[in-house]
Parts: structure tokens; sequence; C-alpha cells
């Protein structure tokens, strides 16, 4: 339909074709939004019904209600100020218009009602004294109509109310307890003056319930519930439950009756609750509140269970769960938070829904934010339900763990961590091999993956129905699948991949192997807090400064910490099981192990009195994923391949110690072809086009962070420019092989930013086609990369292993480099831990 009338619109035809057409289209436009159904595709239909008004008459109401509703929607979606302003900007021109000849007063009320809805969206979304009142007086005006009708009246001062208590709980207006007294008084002296039967009685007794609500709000006396309870009991038992809107007076007091059992605790209050909200269920025309009624009826039959313990209210909850998440008129998101209390309820009460309850967690947990448009809104997305995303897959596998599922917990610590890398990397390989077999079917997944955009549900249908056509194609049953356990254990092809589950319900390692079951190490029970407490210790110590004798000493108890904790049972383990030291090892950690230096775990106890640390025993690397690993180790496309080394360097003041390391770097020429950016040729655009053409990449610059924005995280070159985690994310490197990024902070995660996303430089390298990273843990020391460098390239480039990839040997390498760190006068611990290995 739009793009018909965008095709009449472009053509200058008469008049009349085009008006149907926009016409047709706001009547879709009005029935979707009335049915809470998205409209699509928005971006589209809002830019439509702007060309429309350049080409309509002046008082074109019916395409401006359009285009304001087609904004309301996407306001809701996005809180963008730019479309509060337009929609405003037109319901304000709709408002001051002359009423038509065929509508009297009719668009200039549902103007008004749409001003002030959106204005009280807004004063909920960004709280503060000025929209709030914005919202209050819209509403106020509003209320001052003579033709409102009663149904929007109700809805008006049931917000007006909201609004009241805003008032006083954010901003500590004591007006507004003063108004609730004053239209407490006036609305009585007004219901005295209007028998039974008048039209007006009842709208009387329910703004008097709504302004006693308020004062309670206030005051948190029980005789004010208990008045509220009165007056909407009177609306309950005069009101039509067979109107449309007639279930509002039962859903209300259900919710006053709840809130006098929180002020009284008497339990007939709850009883009656519980009663009132199971029959708006049932009621018609419900279907937009069912969601927030299930959780309101899941939250009160907890309080009873907790009070009674009655097996029957925990069946019931079980069901409003399955109702719940499978609600398609409530957002996945909050399905997705009910599903996991759904979870952790019926598995603190040992009920048998608790893997279902898991499962159907885990297929909401990426539907909930893969539809966003980019990166950062994902991200933001998952941050927003960080405690939820972090710890259910966690809780999951922890289950599977209790029942003896090592394989499958695996599966699910894979599935439900790095979501936003695992879903680009598998598109993104996935997507080549499609190309080669089918470029219709790529191009037009690509184009549908454009329009994720639009942000709708609908949309995201159809792409998964393409997904699923796609994989009926001979060689494409795996086409973007969830990698099984078959497939995963791949990722300990050259040697063993360790995995921390570090969660609340109960805390594991597991060792993976590819041709072994899984080796399970449990934990103590308070191997999760003793985790929490390292962590917590080194982020505090750290602002003291890392060259300060407290960040020293708090290392030093932090490295010894988890050697108890982790490193002592794994060693054990590792000998027990016939892994021979010097061997290759991952680290596949989650949550806070995610930060914590695991590699250099220490020191261990020796009868010869020398200092050993975990990286003498194995050589170290990580992970963030299992996918990941096992990309990094893909056969190169490229046929035929001739290795180089592209030189990034920003020499300034603060980092005297960049010329030394960019003639060590330089001086490998003899061994292959060294490119360098610096100085003023070193832009963000030169060093991507540059990786494209080597295989080698070694950084040296300064790295920073950005506090909650973990893409933007950057590598500062020339003029101060930056090349971003996101820049590098969007590239593509067929000839990556091996980097060494000597800056600070690269495999560093910004604070407030998903542990188990591992959104850092290091990490972004990695996905962008590099097999082998290193990367630093937090600040480098200027002195160091000279030394650093020059032992790291002499062991990688060495006789030993002859054969072996060069950036297969990295790991080894950079193990040999900080031992000799190690081995330096003065070297302190913060300078050669810091250094970690990525990948391959």
């Amino acid at each position: 339909m739009v793009i018909l009338c965008q095709e009449l619109l472009a053509c200058h035809s008469s008049v009349n074709y085009p008006t149907c057409a926009i016409l047709a289209l706001d009547s879709a436009i009005s029935y979707k939004f009335r049915q809470w159904k998205q409209v699509e595709p928005l971006d589209e239909v809002i830019q439509c019904l702007r060309d429309a008004l350049k080409i309509f008459p002046p008082g074109s109401h019916r395409v401006l209600f359009g285009l304001v509703t087609s904004l309301f929607v996407r306001y809701r979606t996005n809180y963008s100020n730019g479309d509060y302003d337009e929609a405003m900007t037109l319901l304000e021109s709709i408002i001051a218009s002359s009423p038509l000849r065929d509508d009297p007063c009719q668009s200039q009320s549902r103007a008004s009602v749409l001003a002030a809805t959106l204005a009280l969206i807004r004063a909920i979304m960004y709280p503060n004294p000025e929209y709030l009142e914005e919202a209050v007086s819209r509403s106020r005006t509003l209320l001052g109509s003579s033709s409102l009708d009663n149904d929007i009246r109700y809805s008006i001062v049931d917000n007006m109310a909201f609004l009241a208590e805003m008032r006083f709980k954010n901003f500590g207006l004591t007006e507004a307890l003063q108004e609730a007294q004053e239209k407490i008084r006036n609305l009585r002296e007004l219901i005295s003056k209007t028998p039974p039967g008048n039209s007006n009685h009842n709208t009387h007794i329910e703004d008097l319930a709504d302004w006693h609500k308020t004062k309670f709000s206030h005051t948190r006396d029980i005789k004010d519930i208990e008045e509220v309870i009165k007056y909407r009991r009177m609306l309950f038992l005069s009101t039509d439950t067979s109107h449309p809107y007639g279930f509002r007076p039962t859903l209300s007091l259900g919710y006053d009756l709840h809130a006098a059992f929180e002020c009284s605790n008497k339990l007939v209050y709850l009883d009656e609750s519980i009663t009132l909200h199971r029959s708006v269920l049932e009621m018609q025309n419900s279907e937009v509140f069912r969601f927030e009624l299930i959780q309101q009826l899941v939250a009160s039959l907890h309080k009873r269970i907790k009070l009674l313990g009655h097996k029957q209210d925990l069946d019931e909850i079980i069901e409003l769960f399955l109702l719940g998440v499978n609600d398609n008129f409530a957002k996945v998101s909050d399905r997705f938070a009910l599903s996991c209390l759904w979870a952790s309820t019926a598995r603190w009460a040992r009920h048998p829904s608790v893997s279902a309850a898991y499962i159907k967690a885990m297929s909401l947990i990426q539907s909930s934010f893969v539809s966003a448009p980019t990166l950062q809104i994902q991200h933001s997305r998952l941050v927003a339900m960080r405690g939820l995303c972090e710890n259910m897959p966690l809780d999951y596998a922890s289950y599977q763990i209790d029942m003896g599922q090592f394989t499958q917990a695996i599966e699910t610590l894979e599935r439900g961590r790095a979501l936003l890398w695992s879903e680009m990397r598998g598109l993104r390989n996935s997507m080549d091999h499609l190309s080669r077999f089918n470029s219709p079917l790529a191009t037009k997944l690509v184009a549908i993956n454009q329009d994720l955009e639009s942000l709708t549900m609908s949309l995201l249908e159809e792409r998964d129905a393409l997904i699923s056509q796609i994989q009926e194609l001979p060689g494409f049953g795996d086409f973007l699948k969830t990698w099984s356990f078959q497939t995963i254990r791949f990722a300990a092809s050259h040697g063993p991949v360790i995995i921390i589950n570090h969660n609340k319900w109960r805390s594991d390692i597991l060792i993976l192997f590819q041709d072994f079951p899984p080796s399970l190490i449990p934990r103590t029970h308070d191997f999760y807090h003793r985790a929490d407490k390292l962590r917590d210790h080194l982020v505090v110590a750290r602002k003291e400064g890392l060259g300060s004798d407290k960040y020293k000493r708090a290392l030093r108890f932090v490295l010894e910490g988890l050697y108890n904790l982790v490193g002592r049972p794994v060693i054990d383990r590792l000998c027990a099981l016939g892994v021979p030291e010097q061997s290759r090892i991952w680290w596949c950690p989650t949550s806070v192990f995610c930060s914590l230096p695991l590699h250099a775990m220490g020191p261990i106890p020796s009868n010869d009195g020398v200092k050993r640390y975990f990286s003498d025993l194995y050589i170290p690397s990580y992970t963030p994923t299992l996918s990941a690993l096992i990309e990094s180790r893909k056969p190169s496309s490229q046929t035929s391949y001739q290795p180089s080394l592209l030189l990034v360097a920003h020499p300034d003041a603060s980092l005297p110690g960049v010329l030394g390391e960019m003639e060590v770097i330089q001086s490998l020429n003899s061994r292959l072809p060294v490119s360098t950016l610096s100085g003023k040729n070193a832009t963000p655009a030169a060093v991507v086009e540059g990786l494209r053409h080597h295989g080698f990449a070694h950084f040296v610059c300064h790295g920073t962070l950005e506090t909650g924005k973990p893409f933007d995280a950057s590598f500062r070159l020339f003029d101060d420019k930056r090349l971003t985690l996101l820049d590098i994310v969007r590239s593509r490197l067929p000839a990556a092989e091996f980097a060494f990024l000597a800056a600070c902070h690269t495999a560093e995660l910004t604070d407030e930013s998903i542990a188990d996303e591992g959104l850092h430089l290091t990490a972004a390298v990695q996905y962008c086609g590099f097999r082998s990273v290193v990367g630093t843990m937090w600040e480098m020391a200027d002195i160091d990369g000279r030394d650093l460098a020059e032992n790291f390239y002499k062991s990688m480039f060495s006789g030993n292993g002859q054969g072996i990839p060069y950036h297969l040997k990295s790991a080894r390498a950079l193990r040999d480099a900080t031992r000799k760190m190690r081995r330096k006068r003065g070297m302190t611990l913060e300078r050669w831990v810091n250094f970690v290995h990525y990948g391959a």
C-alpha cells in the first residue's frame, strides 16, 4: 500500500487517485493503532505521509492524523525528541484550526487526547518537572472539555492521579497533596447535588476515587485506600461488564484492593484482588492489559504462597507464566523477563516445568534484541536487561549440570554468551557460503536484514521463514542454527578448553576435550561470592593507580586467590587426565572471570622456592566463545599467501617508547615485508584499508575506553582521530592472521558493559578476521613495548615448530616474552600480567 501511494504521489496525476490511496493508508494505520499492532514499514509510511501533506490542501486532517499516529508509534519505540516535536506541532495545528463542517470539534478533541497521551508518555520516559507539568496541563485542559467521551475521561482522570503521584514521588511537590484534598471536597459537594442515574454521577465517583488514590500515595493511610475501595466498588457494581471497556472498574478495584493489602497485610484484601483480576482475564477487550494483569496476578499469588503455602497457587502461577510468555500483545523483552521469573520460580519450587521455562527463555533472549537496527541499540537493549541476559544462560547451564547434562550445559553457555558477536559472526560466515551457492537468496536475505531498521516483528518472522527456506537447500541444514555439541567440541582440537560457570545457583568448572566427555570440577558453595570479592578487590584498588602499592598488593592477593579458587583444582585435574605440562589450553570464562587474569594465577607452591605461575605450566589463551575459536582455525580462503606486516604507530610526547618499538618492528623487514602507517598517514580509513592487505598487524598507540559505550573503544591515531571498535567490526579482512595490540585497555571491558558479551578491541580484531590477537587487560607501561616486541617476534620467528603457521606460535611467543620480562630488574606484577592472548 505504501509503495502504491508513493507511486501515485510521484506521478503528479489528478489528486483524486492519491487521495483515495492515502485515505485508505490512514484507515489501515488507524486500525493497527487501535489494535496495538505495529505499523510497518514505519519509516516509509512516515515519509509517504509527509510527501502527501505537500500536495493535499491545508487542513487535511486525516492525513495529519495518519502522520501523527505513525510518529506516535515510532516515538513509543525509540523515544526520539524529533518525533515528539513533529507530532506535537501537527497536533497543535489541528487543535488551533477551525472545526470542519462535517466534523464539528471531533478533530480537535481527538488531537487533544493524542497530545495529552503523548505528553504523558514523555513525562514517564524522561521524568523532569517541565515535562511533567506539560502533561498535567494538557490532561487538565482535556478534562475541561464538555465533548469528552466518558471512557476517555475515565482514562484521563486515571492519568491525572498517576501524574500527581509522580509529582510527589519524584519532585516532592506538596501541591499535589493539597490539590487532591481540594478536589475531594469539591467532588463530594458535586456528588451530593447529582442524583444516581444522572450522566455525570459515575464520572464524579470515578474522579473522587482517583483523587483519594492520589491522597493515599502521599499519606499511606489505610483510611484513604478504604475510601478508594468504597467508590471503586460503587462503579464496579453499576458497570455493565459486556461494555467494551467494562473490565476497567474491575481492574482498578483489584489494584486498589492489592494496595490495601500492602498497607494492612490483611489477607481478605489480597484474596478479593486475585479473584477480581482472574475475572478480568476472561473479559473481552482486555488483551491490551492482559500481560500487565498476568504480572500482577503472579506477584499477588507469590505473596499468598509465602503466607499460606498452597500448592494450587503455585500451579496457577505456572499456568499464568505459560499464558504470559506466549502473549503476542506484549513486548518480547517483557516476555523474556517473565520467562526468567518462571524458570527461577519453578526451580525454587522443584516444579516439573523448569526445563520448559529455561527453553522458552533461551528462545526469547535473542529475539528480544536482534530486531534492533544497529549494534549500539542491540547492546543498549542487552544492558537494559543486563541482570537477566547475564544470568539466565548461566542459570540454565547450572541446572543442566545439576541434572548431569554436561554437553547440553556447554551448548547453553555457547548459545547464551557473546550474543552480538554470535549473531554477526553466524550471519557473516554463512552469507559468504550462501552467496556462492545461491546468490538470489543471499541478496534477498541481505535486503531483509537491512529492512530490520523498521523494527517490526512481522518482518522478523519473514526473515525466519526465509532462513527456513534456505535451510532446506542441500548442504545448508545448519544455516544460522545453534551449534550442537558435536560441532563445538572441535574447539578443543588443539588442546582443552576450560569453561567456568560462575552462578548463584551453583558454580562449576567444565573442561572440554575433542574426543572425550567433558570433565566436571564442582566448586564449593562459597565459590560464587569469593570470585565476586576478588573482582571487586581489584577494581577498587585500580582507582589508586596501577603503579600504587595498594594496587600491587591487591593484584598479588587476587592472583593467589585465583590459584586457590581455580588454578589448583584445574591443574590437579589436567594432571589426572594426562594433559602434559607446556600444552596449549584455552580459557572460556563467564561473568566476573572475564576480567580476571586467569593466565597468571599463582604463585604455585614448589619445592625449589622458584615462583611459578599458571603460564609457566601451560601455554594459556582466551576465547570469548567456542565458536570464535573454531572460526579462527578455519582454512584461509587465500589461494596463495605471502605474509606481510602492517605497523600502525602514533608516536607523541606521552609515548616516548614508541620509536624504539617501531625500530624493532621495522627490523623484521628481513623476514617479511613491513609497511608503516605513522603520523598524518595513520588515518582510520588508511589503517582499515591497510589491514585488508596484510596478514600481520602491530599497533603502537594509545587505546581508550568510553564508559557505557563499548563500540566507542578506540585506537587514538594522528590528530586525535579514532579508529573505533565499530570501525573494526565493519571491516572485512581476508588476509588477516595475527595482530599485536600494543596499546592500553585493548582486552579490557568498558564500565557498564556486559562481561559475557566480550565487547573489547581484541575481540573486535579477532571477529573481523585475525586468527590470533595479543591484547592488554589494562594500561600498558610504555617502557615495556620495545623489549616485549623484540622478544615476542624473536620467539615467533624462531626455527622451533617448523611448518606451524605463525599465528599458532603466537601464544607460546607471548608466554616466552613475558617470562623474560619477569626476569628484568624492577619488573612488577601488573606489567607482565597485563598481556593476554586470544584466538588460535
